[in-house]
């Protein structure tokens, strides 16, 4: 690392100031690991230890900067690290070579080396190193060529060669540290574009898990990140990438995030590690699919999502519902957010978090009973648009129809059927949805129930009328149509 402490000039240039500023900086940097740190007094303005040595700064005997960036041995670690190679092109000049171009971002490569290309994970032998000015024995770090290899392998841009006895590895879904560089917030659930290498895929974004302190390194609770904050954040990437994590390697473990409207660059990346290890799970295929299994009910599989206040009237109206769908023969379950707590998620309390990891578990069974065929019925508070942002992105498209149960604070109050307004009023109960922690309401729910004018039977009416306008049922003879 090089200090430069420039504007010398505008403190008559004592060596005073400059030795106080290198000693808050070491104290600073002390946990940040560097080996070494090169401090130079600089003036910009009038060139003084830029490229040569200045008479202003007597005190000053070290390198000047540009002759210490010139000079200064940079880190083999990477040069010696196992072969990576993204792939920026497949080149097809005719029909006798298919070379795969990039420059190598860490290691060496010769002919006769066994690679591996992720994520597919196929595996062949080097034949040719492939460069403007004629075939290499040996390429190393830096240098861009073209692979051949001695198999036909698909191969795309955007996939990473690496050598076969130390690969990277693979995963969709990451730990992460983000440096948010867009004047619009990081907004959790919304999907970004995130560019590693040559490959761009579409990413999700959890809350950040803390915002980093950038002159402390202290983390702290964080529901968003803004202009020039850091922050630890987990992404869910649609596919799986390969990938080093960032300390290992900053070509193939660093990334961009892009916002897709915009086209902005919204923040820059670190992979730290991954979630879970996708590259040792693998997706069992099975023959019955969802189609079948709701074709053999006449309907097709649906996730009725209903949200709002405690006291709304959710459970009441999905109950309602559940039961005029099965007095017509239709296969439905109805997943309700106090049973659920008394099994599934009873190891949850109400932290943002819990409530995260409630709705999160609950999202992943109503998308299992839908891949049974099922309608489902889910009624929940869910009080954050992020949370139903990442369930209706967990199903499939059409299915997921949110169902917004409007009571106004005061109505619910009002009603309070559990008591549980009472108690947290006086502070009996803590973090209770509407009292002292927030609700986001839909803005955009595909129905809207005011139950402060509506009741129960004529509200689930509209939603039983809902489903059979989407088409969810088949009428009676007909097979079901998957179209939605």
């Amino acid at each position: 690392v090089v200090l430069a402490v420039n504007k010398i000039d505008l403190v008559a240039y004592d060596r005073g100031v400059f030795d106080r500023i290198v000693a808050d900086y070491a104290v600073f940097a002390a946990s940040l690991g560097f080996e070494q740190i090169t401090a130079i007094p600089v003036s910009g303005l009038n060139g003084d230890n830029v490229t040569a040595p200045s008479l202003n700064t007597p005190w000053y005997d070290g390198p000047t900067l540009l002759g210490h960036l010139e000079a200064v041995e940079v880190d083999e670690a990477v040069a010696a690290a196992p072969f990576r190679l993204p792939v920026q092109w497949v080149a097809r000049p005719n029909l006798d070579f298919r070379g795969f171009a990039g420059m190598i971002s860490a290691g060496e490569v010769r002919p006769g080396d066994r690679v591996r290309v992720l994520p597919s994970g196929r595996t062949s032998t080097v034949a040719r190193v492939v460069t403007y000015d004629g075939d290499l024995a040996l390429a190393g770090t830096g240098q861009s060529i073209t692979l051949t290899l001695a198999d036909e392998i698909d191969i795309s841009r955007g996939d990473l060669i690496v050598a076969d006895i130390s690969p990277a590895e693979v995963a969709d879904r990451f730990d992460t540290t983000l440096v948010w560089m867009d004047e619009a917030a990081l907004q959790p659930g919304r999907p970004y574009a995130l560019k590693i290498g040559a490959r761009t895929v579409s990413a999700r974004l959890a809350e950040p898990s803390a915002r980093i302190d950038v002159n402390t390194g202290a983390r702290a609770p964080a529901r968003t990140l803004h202009l020039n904050e850091i922050g630890q954040v987990e992404i869910a990437l649609d596919q799986p990438i390969g990938f080093d994590p960032y300390d290992a390697n900053r070509d193939t473990g660093g990334f961009i995030l892009i916002d897709r409207i915009t086209n902005a660059t919204a923040a820059a990346g670190m992979l730290r590690r991954p979630v879970r290890a996708s590259g040792d799970l693998h997706w069992q295929a099975i023959d019955v699919t969802r189609e079948a299994r709701a074709g053999l009910m006449g309907q097709r599989p649906a996730v009725v999502w209903f949200t709002g206040l405690s006291g709304a009237g959710k459970s009441t109206i999905a109950n309602l519902v559940e039961k005029k769908l099965h007095a017509q023969g239709r296969h439905t379950f109805l997943l309700d957010g106090d049973n659920v707590r008394h099994g599934l998620n009873k190891d949850l309390a109400f932290s943002d978090a819990d409530r995260e990891e409630n709705i999160r578990r609950v999202t992943e069974v109503a998308r299992l009973m839908a891949d049974a065929g099922l309608v489902v019925l889910v009624s929940f508070i869910s009080p954050f648009k992020a949370d139903r942002a990442a369930a209706r992105a967990r199903m499939e498209p059409g299915e997921f129809i949110e169902v917004f149960v409007d009571a106004p604070l005061d109505v619910a109050e009002a009603r309070d059927p559990k008591g549980l307004y009472r108690k947290a009023r006086t502070g009996e109960l803590a973090n209770f949805t509407g009292v002292d922690s927030p609700y986001e309401a839909p803005e955009a729910a595909e129905l809207r129930l005011d139950t402060s004018v509506l009741d129960a039977a004529s509200a689930a009416e509209q939603v039983v009328t809902l489903l059979r306008a989407r088409g969810v049922f088949a009428t009676t003879g007909d097979s079901a149509d998957y179209t939605i």
